[in-house]
């Protein structure tokens, strides 16, 4: 097992109705000012606006909304002038991961003076500037956003959708299932593949232990166990509560802890974002089994085998564990109901394929960094295979 450094300060809230008691304190022991950021009028018809600012009672609030899915810079620009302006001390982020990253960079944009677009550009300048507290409500199980220091900015203008990081998570982070109760069938879908994405960035490492892997298996077969309970019955409290401490515990640094690779699938999805502004989770969905069919060799055959027998309780030869491994993760993601192919969510032809397989290479190192290192025309290849379900159509 590789040496790790491993340290989160993100206190969390978990359970039905936990902010009513709690989020007046979590928000006012950092001061008065509050930037209350969330997304469109999804928290207005719930309820549960007028439920926070009844809790924000005495404290000054000042209002950012719209932050978009796949949340805009320009979002994060007008925060910036509002943090400046009301000189805000903590921000209140409401809504899924796109609200909440948007917080975090607007939360280190108060501290820097020029376009916080530099902050998407360089994440070092974030770590040389103080940050805001956040505390966030979170309303949709997916990205682990609520325990994490990183977050993902898009610019329209120049097809770009970048990671950063920041020298902070959020401060507190209220998860209550309940909120996810009203989430759509798309995004409850959606959001499920996305934490299935985050564990197979990390479960295929080269550096991979007994320790993290066991500990991913049982949170993929959470995840897979839950996702169609919630869908069929979006009010079940266990399978909305399974999938939203899955999303948290998948991406809050403690199953990555001693990995050596990056990612290989989320920047080859943050180009088609960048391009078509598609859902993000939707997006894995269609090229994960891809990645994983031209990603198996010889080579790494016995971590697919470990993977179909530990996640998928496959048994037979390595080779097909392997192969069944690839085929039950398309037929779960099939049976979600989500297009899984690139036509499905309108791309329609490989236009951009060459420009986006390159800036995938270059901004997520696939040639040097990546579990199966990749260059530019194998990221086609496997866009080209998701032009169609021919591979796994049987």
């Amino acid at each position: 097992m590789n040496n790790f450094k491993f340290q989160n300060k993100t206190a969390i809230q978990f359970g039905k109705d936990v902010i009513d008691n709690a989020l007046h304190d979590a928000v006012a022991q950092f001061g008065q000012n509050v930037l209350f950021v969330y997304g469109g009028g999804s928290i207005k018809k719930s309820g549960l606006y007028d439920r926070v600012m009844s809790k924000l009672a005495g404290l000054t609030v000042v209002e950012l909304s719209d932050i978009a899915p796949n949340p805009k810079i320009a979002s994060v620009r007008a925060g910036q002038d509002l943090v400046k302006a009301h000189d805000i001390d903590v921000i209140l982020a409401v809504g899924g991961g796109s609200v909440i990253d948007a917080a975090k960079v607007i939360a280190s944009s108060k501290f820097y003076d020029a376009d916080p677009w530099d902050l998407v550009l360089d994440s070092g300048k974030r770590y040389q500037l103080d940050q805001l507290p956040v505390v966030d409500i979170l309303t949709l199980s997916a990205t682990g956003t609520e325990m994490n220091v990183g977050s993902v900015i898009s610019n329209p203008e120049t097809h770009q959708k970048l990671g950063t990081g920041g020298p902070q998570s959020p401060a507190v982070s209220f998860l209550d299932p309940t909120l996810t109760y009203t989430v759509s069938k798309w995004q409850t879908a959606a959001g499920a593949i996305d934490i299935f994405s985050h564990l197979t960035e990390q479960y295929f490492d080269r550096s991979a232990n007994d320790v993290t892997s066991g500990m991913m298996a049982g949170l993929y077969r959470a995840v897979i166990k839950n996702a169609p309970i919630a869908l069929a019955d979006p009010d079940n409290y266990d399978a909305r509560a399974a999938l939203m401490w899955a999303s948290t515990m998948s991406l809050n640094g403690l199953v990555n802890v001693g990995n050596i690779n990056g990612w290989t699938v989320h920047p080859i999805e943050h180009e088609l974002s960048a391009y078509y502004d598609i859902t993000h989770g939707v997006g894995l969905g269609i090229l994960t089994p891809r990645w994983m069919q031209y990603s198996l060799s010889a080579e790494t055959l016995p971590r697919f085998a470990q993977f179909g027998r530990e996640v998928w309780d496959l048994t037979g030869t390595d080779e097909v564990v392997a192969q069944g491994a690839i085929q039950a993760t398309f037929d779960w993601i099939k049976a979600l109901d989500v297009p899984t192919t690139l036509p499905g969510v309108g791309i329609v032809d490989k236009t951009h394929f060459e420009v986006m397989a390159e800036s995938a290479v270059k901004v997520g190192r696939l040639a040097q960094a990546a579990y199966v290192p990749m260059q530019a025309a194998d990221v086609v290849a496997i866009l080209s295979a998701a032009m169609t379900d021919d591979d796994f159509i049987q």
